[in-house]
């Protein structure tokens, strides 16, 4: 996985990183110079945990490359084509709507061509948000709202640090946690997907992590008749996603 996307929106230098901080524009990440500890970059260092941002520590190098101006001072910020929101506004929509919430959870799906993939599909069967985790996953970047075709403009998108503890909490209100897994005990087709519900889907290399899988009330597996055994993470999604549009319409 790589820890930065070239073509994301970047905000170079201290005093713009200062700026967009201060305003609280939306950062997905904070990469600053490995070793630099003087007062100003310990300030923004600060300033960025304080707001939640993912702070990761870098060298020069790799700071060169990911520059577009060649004048980063140590430190760029990788903004988000959009604000995040909490996971509780997400089913209070659903609620106001007369829904039962439909989400999908990606636990570290690291490659922005399928996040954005997914957030388009969850879009198109009227999933009420897409969660993702802070750390080890793509942000909301400008690749990612590209791929979702417009996409993140419509559908809300939360970010939360420990997607085992959020699956917890949603079981607690009463919604069905859905993993996607090859062994799964569940097939796809027997999977009652019409109630409240969140659909897992695991990293691309990984699948799910093992906290994520064991807070999970049914492990789907999807069909496989051909040679491959295994369909990429926005293919799994738009499957158990289209499933469960088709249950949900039949029993309007």
């Amino acid at each position: 996985m790589k820890d930065f996307e070239t073509d994301s929106g970047f905000i170079e230098g201290r005093n713009a990183v200062q700026e967009a901080l201060r305003a609280g524009a939306a950062v997905d990440k904070l990469y600053v110079a490995r070793g630099g500890t003087d007062y100003t970059l310990a300030r923004i260092v600060s300033q960025a945990k304080k707001q939640g941002v993912v702070v990761v520590e870098t060298d020069r190098r790799k700071l060169d490359a990911m520059s577009i101006t060649h004048s980063h001072q140590g430190v760029i910020a990788a903004a988000a084509v959009k604000a995040y929101v909490p996971v509780g506004e997400i089913l209070e929509n659903a609620r106001q709507k007369g829904e039962k919430p439909l989400l999908v959870v990606c636990d570290g799906i690291s490659d922005p061509h399928n996040l954005g993939a997914i957030i388009r599909t969850a879009e198109c069967v009227g999933a009420h948000g897409v969660v993702i985790p802070k750390r080890r996953s793509a942000g909301l970047t400008a690749v990612v709202e590209k791929t979702s075709a417009g996409a993140v403009s419509y559908l809300p998108v939360a970010r939360v640090p420990n997607t085992a503890a959020l699956l917890k909490e949603l079981k607690e209100q009463g919604i069905w946690v859905f993993g996607t897994a090859a062994e799964g005990g569940t097939p796809l087709y027997q999977a009652d997907l019409r109630g409240p519900a969140a659909v897992v889907i695991g990293s691309e290399g990984d699948g799910m992590s093992r906290l994520v899988r064991e807070n999970c009330d049914f492990l789907v597996s999807i069909p496989m008749k051909g040679h491959i055994s295994s369909l990429n993470a926005s293919a799994a999604a738009a499957v158990l996603l289209y499933e469960a549009l088709r249950q949900r319409c039949q029993d309007v």
